[in-house]
């Protein structure tokens, strides 16, 4: 905060609905230095309303003990580790710091300062075009990579923090309720792009050996091309020869890239809609409709096949259901002794942040649900344990180590996409059962119901017992 220019204070300030200082601030030069030298006179001087003045001082407080709390523990963990090397090891060191620096976002990420050229297409109001949108993503991904160190690899919370800082400073970007998906895939496709020629870096190196360094690269191409032929030979008649077997065949290809070209696919997956739902209503096997349509593997388009249908946005809406019912659920008597709140509660002891607390137990609530309605947990997630269950179905690992915690859904006992959190995967479960057309098992069809009631704003929702 300290380096923070007068631009970049007043971002901070509108993202936490202070933006009626920001003609003050900009007009007294208020950098982020000068910020955290105010004394309780000048806030009182600069600052007329005594809520904003509270406001003010509680943020810039928080962000000094923050500040003091992280040297003076940056000073016993290098003298533990004098004295007891065994115990406070480097790697154990390493993750806390990056553990606390990710914690960090939350309260002191602000939004770069953008070209004079960006800066006069969002101060108009205006959706910027594709070349504009770069433009955008680059800064975000360059700012990114200052905040880390250098670092390519954020994680899903730092993007999720960098998207909605953008948003809000931006709402007009968010476009029809999905940009907050558009704008974080653009980020993390910017980030693969930008990391896919280094050679040189231990972290990408490594990462690269982990997850297969030359997938989408041209010295594959020739294979995926033959593996494409061979496809679509075996695909049925009416699609041969047709502008369908083009469309299909292109998004066969893009799949496989790893830049892809979002909008088109978009447009492509449009078109195809009507063969794709014949396909699902004829109860054709899931495996030859991903073969066919690999792009329902992703999360998105799984959300945007939903929307098409129902016209409804389900990631939007289960964001609110988690926010609005998860201290409930976790309150009822019939969870009290489950596995996963007690779980829960022990990994609540270890932290005290506001952000991290919250995404605990929204994942617990998420988890719980099943316990709730009496219906069976094993339909709807397996959590640290072997999918059993063909119907769609999560995979949960460490939920609440926001570090490791990984997220999946299952559907005939074969991974069909990798999720964010929580939220993301709880979307997914609900969309997979209405985009593939699968009847809903009795034994958890309570859980979904009440889910499903909230999703399309019944009159008369199902309420929690």
């Amino acid at each position: 905060m300290e380096s923070w220019s007068v631009e970049q204070v007043c971002n901070w300030l509108k993202q936490r609905n202070l933006g009626e200082l920001v003609p003050k601030f900009r007009e007294e030069e208020i950098s982020g230095a000068a910020l955290l030298a105010l004394n309780d006179r000048m806030v009182q001087q600069l600052v007329k309303k005594i809520g904003h003045q509270a406001v003010l001082m509680d943020l810039v407080k928080k962000y000094q003990q923050q500040k003091s709390g992280l040297e003076s523990l940056t000073y016993c963990c290098e003298t533990a580790s004098q004295k007891f090397p065994e115990v406070i090891s480097g790697k154990n060191l390493t993750s806390f710091f990056a553990r606390h620096k990710m914690l960090q976002w939350t309260s002191s990420y602000a939004l770069p300062d953008f070209p004079y050229d960006v800066k006069c297409i969002l101060a108009e109001k205006k959706c910027p075009d594709h070349s504009m949108r770069i433009r955008i993503i680059e800064f975000l991904q360059a700012d990114m990579t200052k905040y880390l160190e250098g670092s390519l690899y954020p994680n899903s919370q730092q993007y999720n923090i960098v998207v909605n800082a953008l948003l809000q400073a931006y709402p007009f970007l968010d476009e029809d309720g999905n940009g907050f998906l558009l704008w974080k895939r653009a980020l993390k496709d910017r980030f693969k792009y930008v990391r896919r020629p280094i050679e040189d870096d231990e972290q990408v190196l490594r990462n690269k050996c982990k997850f297969g360094h030359r997938r989408g690269q041209s010295r594959k191409s020739s294979f995926a091309e033959n593996a494409l032929e061979e496809q679509v030979e075996e695909e049925p008649a009416h699609f041969k020869g047709s502008a369908m077997d083009l469309h299909i065949k292109w998004l066969n290809q893009e799949y496989m890239k790893t830049q892809r070209n979002w909008e088109e696919v978009d447009n492509r997956m449009n078109v195809t809609i009507e063969i794709r739902r014949k396909m699902i209503s004829d109860k054709a096997p899931l495996k030859d409709i991903l073969r066919l349509f690999p792009f329902l593997r992703c999360p998105y388009q799984l959300f945007r096949e939903f929307q098409l249908l129902t016209h409804m946005d389900i990631y939007k809406k289960t964001v609110e259901i988690l926010e609005i019912y998860s201290e409930n659920i976790l309150s009822l008597y019939v969870v009290r002794n489950n596995p996963i709140n007690i779980m829960l509660q022990e990994n609540l002891k270890q932290h005290t942040e506001e952000d991290v607390l919250k995404y605990m137990k929204m994942t617990a609530a998420c988890l719980l649900l099943p316990e709730v309605f009496g219906d069976d947990s094993s339909l709807f997630a397996a959590v640290n344990e072997e999918v059993k269950a063909v119907t769609p179905v999560l995979e949960v690992k460490n939920p609440f180590n926001v570090n490791s915690c990984e997220f999946a859904l299952y559907i005939e006992r074969e991974e069909l996409a990798q999720l964010d959190d929580c939220t993301m995967a709880l979307a997914a479960l609900v969309a997979a059962f209405h985009v593939f057309d699968i009847p809903c098992p009795k034994r958890i069809h309570r859980t979904l119901n009440f889910l499903e009631s909230l999703v399309f704003e019944v009159r008369n929702p199902a309420s929690l017992p």
